[in-house]
Protein backbone atom coordinates (compact mmCIF):
# COMPACT_ATOMS: atom_id res chain seq x y z
CA UNK A 1 0.00 0.00 0.00
CA UNK A 2 1.54 3.29 -1.13
CA UNK A 3 0.45 5.18 2.00
CA UNK A 4 2.34 2.76 4.24
CA UNK A 5 5.43 3.09 2.05
CA UNK A 6 5.24 6.85 2.55
CA UNK A 7 4.91 6.45 6.32
CA UNK A 8 7.27 3.56 7.06
CA UNK A 9 10.02 4.44 4.57
CA UNK A 10 10.92 7.82 6.08
CA UNK A 11 10.57 6.41 9.60
CA UNK A 12 13.01 3.61 8.79
CA UNK A 13 15.42 6.02 7.08
CA UNK A 14 15.47 8.29 10.13
CA UNK A 15 15.35 5.75 12.97
CA UNK A 16 16.45 2.25 11.94
CA UNK A 17 20.09 2.87 12.85
CA UNK A 18 19.10 3.92 16.36
CA UNK A 19 16.91 0.91 17.17
CA UNK A 20 18.17 -1.76 19.52
CA UNK A 21 17.80 -5.50 18.87
CA UNK A 22 14.40 -5.79 20.56
CA UNK A 23 13.10 -2.72 18.74
CA UNK A 24 14.35 -4.09 15.41
CA UNK A 25 12.54 -7.36 16.12
CA UNK A 26 9.36 -5.42 16.88
CA UNK A 27 9.73 -3.43 13.66
CA UNK A 28 10.17 -6.65 11.66
CA UNK A 29 7.03 -8.10 13.26
CA UNK A 30 5.22 -4.89 12.41
CA UNK A 31 6.17 -5.28 8.74
CA UNK A 32 4.46 -8.70 8.73
CA UNK A 33 1.12 -7.05 9.55
CA UNK A 34 -1.49 -6.22 6.94
CA UNK A 35 -0.91 -2.75 5.43
CA UNK A 36 -4.58 -1.80 5.72
CA UNK A 37 -4.56 -2.59 9.45
CA UNK A 38 -1.25 -0.75 9.93
CA UNK A 39 -2.64 2.36 8.27
CA UNK A 40 -5.73 2.38 10.48
CA UNK A 41 -3.64 1.79 13.61
CA UNK A 42 -1.09 4.48 12.80
CA UNK A 43 -3.71 7.07 11.91
CA UNK A 44 -5.64 6.25 15.07
CA UNK A 45 -8.76 5.22 13.16
CA UNK A 46 -8.68 1.75 14.70
CA UNK A 47 -7.55 0.77 18.20
CA UNK A 48 -3.91 -0.27 18.20
CA UNK A 49 -3.07 -3.74 19.49
CA UNK A 50 -1.36 -3.60 22.87
CA UNK A 51 1.68 -5.60 21.66
CA UNK A 52 2.44 -3.02 18.96
CA UNK A 53 1.24 0.13 20.71
CA UNK A 54 4.62 1.67 21.64
CA UNK A 55 6.11 1.28 18.17
CA UNK A 56 2.92 2.31 16.36
CA UNK A 57 2.69 5.41 18.55
CA UNK A 58 6.29 6.33 17.79
CA UNK A 59 5.75 5.89 14.05
CA UNK A 60 2.52 7.90 14.20
CA UNK A 61 4.26 10.77 16.01
CA UNK A 62 7.23 10.69 13.63
CA UNK A 63 5.00 10.71 10.55
CA UNK A 64 2.63 13.36 11.86
CA UNK A 65 -0.43 11.36 10.80
CA UNK A 66 -1.48 9.71 14.04
CA UNK A 67 -3.20 10.73 17.18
Amino acid sequence: MKEMDLILGPYADAHIGQLGPDELDAYERLLDENDQDLYLWITGTKTRPERLMPLLGEIARASGVGR
